[in-house]
């Protein structure tokens, strides 16, 4: 394979592209990196659905023009930073015993950069929890373009206040170019990984794939390697339209966020749209598929407008257990 990884445009410093290389093998940061450069801001084409709604930015201001002429806007901007603490109970059968109890808090879509209300509130929030690990399921950017210094200025803050190992897997809206910084910061990135989490003895195993929506750089078979097929494992992935794949691969919960719940709905947090290849049962909270428990998260920021209807923020602590004995 010829050609130097700086060829593909990234506007990156060397110090960071050569990191991102050894972290991530040539393959990898060469394709990631060079589809980042092609295809920013693009609005039809790549990836799962066709059309990109939050590239299309004429369309945004059509759209806030139109929640402002109803009167809506001003509401949806105070909903979105009304953040709700979801807690979902998560029954795994072949649970270790000394993980019954243990609390995965999971942070997705924060959005930072364009959701100043909602990142003030998390981090109101944050000292206020108990769990075990922190989960982000990435779109840690707002825009899908641009600089990434303001979004890893605003995660820094929201990671001082997490107390526990954290982790992360990228969205279509985040850049590989913010790895670097983010793992630098404790947010240990996990792009067709895994890693084991033990406790006395025993351990589960997450498992992290680069983003499956956009990029389309995940790898499931890759991110498996090492990990015992009669485990415990858990796949973060930004958006959980890899279900099937997830499921038949074996895995035994799916974390995910990406859909933002439809962010505007109809009143019974209805849907819209989800920008999402999926169906509408799989778009929000906790959901089955086969063997295979998931759970989509709202999500905490807001893309596209600064507003919620009908779909409120939510920040969500997954408390793991065992099932109970037959009476």
């Amino acid at each position: 394979m010829s050609g130097d990884l700086v060829d593909v445009g990234d506007p990156a410093d060397a110090a960071t592209i050569a990191q991102l290389t050894q972290r991530l093998g040539r393959v990898h940061a060469r394709q990631r990196l060079g589809i980042e450069h092609d295809h920013e801001a693009q609005i039809f084409g790549q990836g799962l659905n066709f059309f990109h709604i939050e590239n299309w930015y004429s369309l945004h201001s059509l759209i806030r023009a139109a929640l402002k002429l109803t009167g809506l806007y001003a509401r949806g901007e105070r909903n979105a930073r009304a953040i709700q603490i979801r807690h979902n109970a998560v029954e795994l059968a072949e649970l270790p015993a000394v993980f019954s109890g243990f609390v995965i808090l999971q942070l997705s879509d924060l959005h930072v950069d364009i959701s100043g209300g909602a990142m003030e509130r998390l981090m109101q929030i944050l000292p206020q929890l108990e769990y075990d690990l922190c989960v982000l399921t990435g779109d840690f950017r707002g825009r899908t373009f641009g600089p990434v210094a303001p979004v890893l200025d605003g995660l820094a803050r929201i990671r001082a206040l997490i107390r526990t190992p954290a982790y992360g897997v990228l969205g279509n809206h985040d850049s590989i170019r913010m790895v670097p910084a983010m793992e630098e910061m404790g947010i240990r990135m996990l792009l067709n990984e895994a890693v084991t989490i033990s406790r006395g003895g025993d351990s589960i195993h997450l498992v992290g794939i680069d983003d499956a929506h956009f990029f389309r750089v995940d790898n499931i078979e890759k991110a498996l390697t090492g990990v015992p097929h009669d485990g415990i494992s858990v796949l973060l992935s930004h958006t959980p339209e890899i279900y099937r794949q997830a499921a038949h691969a074996g895995f035994d919960l799916l974390l995910g966020g990406h859909t933002h719940g439809g962010q505007i709905c109809l009143p019974g947090s209805i849907p819209i749209m989800l920008d999402s290849v999926l169906p509408r049962a799989l778009g929000a909270g906790a959901w089955r598929y086969r063997d295979m428990l998931g759970y989509t998260s709202v999500g905490v920021g807001t893309s596209i407008v600064p507003v919620r209807l009908n779909c409120p923020p939510e920040i969500t602590l997954h408390r793991l257990h065992a099932p109970r004995p037959a009476q």
